[in-house]
This record gives C-alpha cells, structure tokens and sequence, in this order.
C-alpha cells in the first residue's frame, strides 16, 4: 500500500512538472523575437503588436461564441492590425482614435444594440493596451530600457509564480477565479519580478532605487491581477486555455494577459509623471 501512496506521489511530481519542457523551448523562440523587435525599432514592434492583437482577438472570438468567428471577427482583427501599424507613421492620437472607433464599430456589429458590449471591450482594451506598449516603446533610445523593463518585470514574475507555486504548493490564492494558483506562487511571482525589474532599474537608470522598486512591485501586482482576470475568463466559458499557438502556456491571451494590464499602469505612472509624449521618461527618470 505504501509502495502505491509514493507511485502515486512520484506520478504527481512527474505531472507537475511535464510543462516545463515546452515552457523553456517557447521561451528560446519568443525572447530572441520579441528582443529583436524592441531593439530595432518602433515599427517593428508596432508589427509584432499588429501580429499578437489579431491572434488575441481571433482566440477572443471563439472563447465568447463556442469555438466559432463571428462574420464581424475578421473586420475587427483587421481594424486592430491597421491601428497598431498607423502609430509609428501617424502617430498616437491617430492610432488611438483608429482603437477606439474599433472597440466601438465593434461593440455595434459584434454584439449589437441592447446587449452588453464584451466584444466591443475586448477589442478596445486589447488595443489600447497595444497602444501604451507602442507609447513607451516610441522612437528614442530610452524607449528600449523601458520596453525591456516591462517584459523583465512581467517575465520575471510569471516565471516566480509558476516554480514558487509548483515548488510549494500550498493554499489557493482565488479559487473562485482560478483553482491552480496559490499564494506562494504570488509571493513568488511578486518577489522575482521586483527583484527583476530593480535589476533593471538600477543598472540601467541614475533614479532612486526605492522608487524602481515600488513601480515593480506595483507593475508585478498588477500583472497578477490580469492574470486572474482571464483565469476567471476561461472558467466563465468552462476551457483550460486561450488555445494552443505556444507550447507549454496555451494561446496569445493566456501569454499577454499580464502584459497588457502591467503595460497599461506603466503608461499612466510615465505619463502621470512626464507628458504623453515621453512616456518612457516619465517611467525612468525620477
């Protein structure tokens, strides 16, 4: 009997970790992409943004309508792509009055009159949170340590999360909303993405250290936060994962949904603190 008890405790250790592989390999293809695009410039990332919002709302689409695009979906993925893209040659407001009037003809066609607008947010947040990426990215140098800062800080904390909460397991962190995570995954997270972004911060700015380490705790926090709302999100519509586009993680969404709430509260604190216009300023120097 005890010999099956520990069969039984190996198989789960086993179980526990049979995603880390397919983890680590997506990680060795998304990095090197998502670096080369902050390093050469703002219309590359601009595409690979343009890239990720039409996959994100493909995913959106068939999670909200049981596995099938509505005849709108594609005007929609189409709009967002546009949108991304007329950034780095319009500019910002161009660019966000193309995401709004997405969100909205979305809203409109997608999910028609009387009914509440889910699509038509979707699209308008996915954008949005596309455009303050764009914003801090934006054209100079500086924009580079800020991007770079960001994907750290969210990396860091995704990665924390997922050993500390294998590792340690433990009690559930929300399991109304999410039945697999667990606080020591949250502390874990919130640890190694602070401790990552102050890295960061510190060798690559001359601001306080106090201050960079607030913004990434408060930028992993937030991450966490987005985290569990699409968690919530899979479990209203009763699937596992976004879909299946990256090994080891699922789809787009179940990939950037830290990033986009973590990169909608940096735009406002370099915009809080600077102007709309020097966005990454505004993060980094204090």
């Amino acid at each position: 009997m005890s010999g099956d008890v520990e069969r039984s405790d190996k198989a789960k250790q086993s179980t526990n970790w049979g995603d880390l592989k397919p983890r680590l390999l997506s990680a060795v293809v998304l990095i090197p992409i998502v670096a080369a695009a902050i390093f050469i410039g703002h219309l590359a990332v601009a595409l690979l943004i343009a890239g990720v919002l039409v996959v994100a709302y493909h995913e959106w689409s068939l999670m909200t309508n049981a596995g099938k695009l509505s005849r709108f979906s594609y005007f929609t993925m189409g709009m967002l792509a546009v949108s991304a893209i007329a950034y780095p040659i319009v500019g910002f407001w161009i660019s966000l009055g193309l995401f709004l009037a997405t969100g909205v003809l979305t809203a409109v066609l997608t999910d028609g009159v009387g009914r509440w607008p889910t699509s038509g947010m979707a699209a308008g947040f996915l954008g949005f949170a596309g455009l303050c990426v764009l914003a801090l990215r934006g054209q100079d140098d500086v924009g580079i340590l800020a991007t770079v800062y960001l994907t750290v800080v969210i990396w860091m904390t995704d990665s924390g999360a997922f050993f500390a909460g294998r590792l340690f397991g433990g009690k559930k962190l929300a399991p109304v909303l999410s039945p697999s995570k667990t606080w020591s995954g949250a502390i874990g997270g919130l640890v190694l993405g602070t401790l990552g972004g102050t890295i960061v911060w510190g060798f690559g700015t001359g601001s306080p250290l106090f201050i960079g380490i607030l913004i990434s705790a408060a930028i992993s926090m937030s991450a966490q936060g987005g985290d569990l709302a699409e968690s919530a999100l899979k479990r209203h519509f009763v699937i596992k994962d976004s879909g299946d586009i990256i090994p080891g993680h699922g789809g787009i969404l179940d990939r950037i949904d830290s990033f986009t709430v973590g990169a909608v509260l940096l735009y406002f604190i370099g915009v809080a603190h600077f102007t709309s216009d020097r966005v990454a300023e505004g993060v980094l120097w204090w």
